[in-house]
């Protein structure tokens, strides 16, 4: 396992680019972003995406988000309508996660049922650094403990999955959940009230209403 302790203001490129080389070998790495440790591979490497399932537990019911590393990476993997784009451009990068419906650039095994796809832009350099320099979304789900509440210390995160690839470690993250936006038809609508906060979005469907 390879384990880098890198700044999380001030990433070293060359740093990262070792942790690309792993994914792009179909490893399985984790890695910081704006809400949690994230367990993650290349979207587009089946093989590396069913493993992280495994780790994580989950059958493919639910499917796992994924990270692009601006709005127009968003727009190649999913359908975005003006009313989408325009809140995509208030909150991202931001701790949020926004449904829509998916492109045919997106695997089957990452799309749910009614063909949608959840996606992210987390406000954090690594995280971003990490889908710039792969030039492919970066599968994101948090990492598991055994309490069920994912883990904040990188330490605890290698010492629970050793077979891991790779470990980027920027310190202690406490963990917050992101806030879950379907925006794949009409007003957005509220699915998960997490970190990011929902006042500055106009015309909100609460999930209850």
């Amino acid at each position: 396992m390879l384990r880098l302790v890198i700044d999380p203001e001030r990433p070293n490129p060359r740093q990262i680019q070792r942790i690309v080389d792993i994914i792009h070998d179909g490893g399985i790495v984790v890695y910081p972003t704006d809400t949690f440790y994230g367990l993650g591979c290349d979207m587009m490497q089946k093989r590396s995406v069913e493993k992280v399932y495994a780790m994580k537990g989950k059958d493919r019911k639910h499917p796992l988000s994924f990270i692009c590393s601006d709005l127009k990476n968003i727009s190649r993997y999913g359908v975005v309508s003006n009313v989408a784009y325009k809140l995509m451009r208030r909150i991202f990068p931001g701790p949020y996660t926004v449904i829509l419906p998916s492109s045919r650039e997106v695997p089957r095994i990452m799309q749910s049922k009614s063909a949608t796809v959840g996606i992210r832009i987390p406000e954090h350099r690594v995280a971003l650094m990490l889908a710039q320099m792969l030039d492919n979304p970066i599968v994101t789900t948090s990492v598991p403990s055994d309490e069920g509440t994912p883990f904040s210390d990188p330490e605890r995160i290698m010492q629970r999955f050793p077979f891991l690839d790779g470990v980027i470690d920027c310190g202690i993250i406490a963990p917050q959940p992101s806030t879950i936006l379907d925006l794949s038809s009409g007003d957005p609508r509220l699915i998960r009230q997490g970190k990011g906060s929902i006042e500055q979005i106009p015309n909100i469907v609460l999930s209850d209403e």
